[in-house]
């Protein structure tokens, strides 16, 4: 019997997406699915959830639950990973709380910037623990990683861990629809070409009938730059540097420093841009998750309709050789020529029975190149301080991230870093 492994399986509202999708397909039927988790309650909760989806669609699939991750593992074809080191409480709350008593703000903090540095050095070594298990006891599998921060764990899995794995991320996915439902625009029959970065890939090619649709976007977008709108700082990005940024405006203020400044505060008002918005969502998420939980997990008629997440599309197409396209987050093997070969980055992908076949895409226009360059360099120096353990390196990583170091001087950058691997304890104990 094949098997899917869900790491972090009590992530139940994107366990539903991807594990009901599997349920849906027919290619995926009569697979095991193992579901594996550090919380025990949620782990069943989930277990609960797609053993009522599985009644409903007719799956022939099985569903089990592990407490041991390397019997979760053993035999898996495929493994999903979810998880996310340290929470919302304490973690997340320190990544914002102790970098705003120096006067630096954000959005997101999960990507770069300096709640990104300090999600991936607690979250890498648990990925390297993943790796050594799958190393062991299912080595031919294919990981697919929706963890954020995304092309640092992506890269870290293919450099460091051995594991063969691609980096999957909602944006690219999105970029189209979203751009063309805000102005007003017909997305049927559009053709797009994507490339960059993780959360900072660029629109770089939008024809229809081989008409290029940018300078109608661009018309458009310049005109609602006049009233507050949601998307504002991509707009904005798009109107300088040329083209259309896949990430959400909000993220997108955290990577670039030209929108949040203590001695600019206008820009934040001007760009519409959500300070502690994370944190905003996760308090929300929280408050909500009792009436999700009777929803999803006590409704024994739980109906499932089949999403746009890419992971059971992906395992279809390796399953039946039929292909499918996907935006993948791989390793720079030269397919984006003016980026460096060790980063992670973002392109078109085919899927068939070999697997994840990246797509070659060759130089990026030198300004978006640039752009991307300065979010490498620190993911760069994140991993380089997460394997060496050399808390300078995180000194570095911390020093070269655009927006900390428009906002900080270099000592206020050491003080807060050194503020935060104390404040973070358990979960970075080797930096101690």
């Amino acid at each position: 019997m094949s098997k899917i492994t869900f790491l972090g399986a009590g992530s139940t509202v994107f366990a539903k997406n991807v594990l009901g999708d599997c349920l849906h397909t027919p290619a995926l039927q009569g697979f095991e699915i193992a579901l594996f988790d550090i919380d025990h309650e949620r782990l069943q909760d989930s277990a609960n959830m797609l053993n009522n989806i599985k009644k409903t669609s007719g799956s022939t699939s099985v569903i089990k639950v592990y407490t041991d991750r390397k019997e979760a593992l053993s035999g898996s074809k495929y493994v999903v990973n979810a998880i996310q080191v340290g929470g919302y409480d304490p973690c997340t709350i320190t990544d914002f709380e102790i970098p705003k008593k120096y006067g630096l703000r954000q959005t997101i903090a999960d990507t770069v910037g300096i709640g990104g540095i300090f999600r991936n050095l607690r979250t890498i070594p648990v990925m390297l623990d993943f790796a050594a298990d799958i190393r062991e006891v299912c080595p031919d599998a294919l990981f697919l990683n929706y963890t954020n921060p995304m092309a640092v764990l992506t890269n870290v899995m293919n450099t460091y861990g051995g594991v063969r794995t691609v980096g999957l991320c909602h944006s690219v996915q999105a970029c189209i629809p979203e751009l063309f439902k805000s102005l007003g625009l017909e997305k049927e029959g559009v053709k797009a070409k994507i490339a960059g970065i993780n959360h900072m890939a660029w629109l770089l090619e939008v024809t229809k009938d081989g008409v290029d649709l940018y300078p109608e976007i661009k018309k458009r977008a310049a005109e609602k730059q006049k009233e507050k709108h949601w998307d504002m700082v991509r707009y904005e990005m798009m109107l300088k540097f040329g083209h259309y940024i896949t990430e959400s405006s909000e993220h997108n203020a955290e990577y670039h420093p030209y929108f949040i400044k203590r001695n600019y505060p206008e820009l934040v008002d001007r760009f519409n841009i959500p300070l502690d918005e994370y944190p905003r969502r996760c308090i929300e998420q929280i408050s909500k998750w009792k009436k999700m939980r009777e929803d999803l997990v006590n409704d024994a008629n739980l109906t499932h309709v089949r999403s746009h997440e890419y992971a059971s599309y992906i395992f279809e197409a390796i399953e039946t050789d039929v292909p499918f396209k996907i935006g993948g987050n791989v390793m720079n093997t030269g397919l984006i020529t003016n980026l460096p070969r060790e980063a992670c980055v973002e392109v078109p992908c085919l899927v068939d029975r070999n697997g994840v076949t990246p797509t070659y895409v060759g130089d990026l226009p030198p300004q978006l190149a640039a752009l991307n360059r300065t979010n490498i360099n620190t993911q760069l120096l994140t991993i380089e301080a997460a394997i060496t353990r050399k808390r300078e390196h995180i000194y570095h990583a911390a020093m070269l991230d655009p927006h900390t170091s428009a906002e900080l001087s270099m000592d206020d950058i050491v003080a807060m870093c050194d503020e935060l691997i104390e404040a973070h304890g358990k979960w970075l104990p080797e930096y101690h």
